[in-house]
């Protein structure tokens, strides 16, 4: 913890795995507490048995393979969400409301976040080593879900994506849960001294080890969020189930992380 910063709870940042979705024709991992206590599909698609399952848009592969991994995707999502919004990424805080849009896959530009209270929509965001960052009011229908490099971190795209979330839901941080999920650790993610003063406001002389989600998590509890998860997996450490952008040298694929409620009652 930094100087100034409240004492978390015991027990406000505990882990939580991302547990396999049996029967499904997609490699997905899903939050099953999630689905339980808040009716909110939260999980992220993994490489698969043969490792080659990139959600990648903005790849060399060829475009019919990466095609036919998002129509199997979006083939076992649509009864529940015929609706799927992202954006192209460019590791900014800029955050967007969604309202019900027609069914169908809708592509943005030029931002991280996604915000939205209605069912039967599927919000997604593209990661490999960045943190997805899921949001959900625990006693209402608001949900949101960022993309977090070190660059949205300190950009604030968590402090962007909490506040507008809150005020169009009329609630406070108290209300929400947030769920830092599966992305790099910090022994795995060395950076160099200007991004740690970026991201942390602290000098270095040197590489630093830095831990995206450790600092996220001290930035839900200054923005009063008492309940926030980290998952228990990391990118590079566990590379035969995740896509690591570090760890494969720049050479690896991509997942997708997503977030909604299904559409119905």
């Amino acid at each position: 913890m930094t100087p100034g910063d409240p004492a978390p709870q015991a027990n406000a940042l505990r882990p939580l795995a991302e547990v396999p979705v049996a029967g499904a024709p997609v490699p997905l991992a899903e939050l099953a507490e999630w689905a339980e206590r808040y009716g909110a599909v939260a999980g992220i698609t993994e490489r698969g048995e043969r490792g080659d399952f990139s959600m990648g848009l903005w790849s060399a592969e060829p475009a019919l393979g990466v095609t036919e991994r998002w129509r199997a995707f979006r083939r076992w999502m649509a009864s529940r969400f015929p609706a799927v919004v992202m954006a192209h990424q460019v590791h900014s805080a800029s955050v967007r409301w969604h309202r019900a849009p027609e069914p169908g896959w809708h592509l943005g530009d030029g931002y991280d976040g996604h915000l939205t209270a209605e069912r039967g929509l599927l919000l997604v965001v593209t990661v490999a080593d960045c943190i997805p960052i899921y949001l959900v009011e625990r006693a209402g229908p608001g949900l949101g879900l960022l993309h977090a490099g070190w660059r949205g971190t300190a950009g604030g795209v968590l402090e962007a994506g909490v506040r507008a979330l809150c005020e169009r839901a009329g609630g406070s941080p108290s209300d929400l849960a947030v769920h830092l999920g599966v992305g790099i650790c910090g022994a795995c993610y060395e950076v160099g001294p200007e991004v740690a003063w970026a991201v942390r406001g602290e000098g270095a002389t040197g590489p630093v080890h830095l831990d995206l989600r450790a600092e996220l998590a001290r930035r839900a509890w200054r923005l009063g969020v008492e309940e926030v998860t980290v998952s228990r997996y990391c990118t590079a450490h566990d590379g035969g189930r995740f896509f690591s952008h570090r760890g494969s040298g720049g050479d690896g694929g991509r997942m997708v992380a997503y977030l909604g409620r299904p559409g119905g009652a």
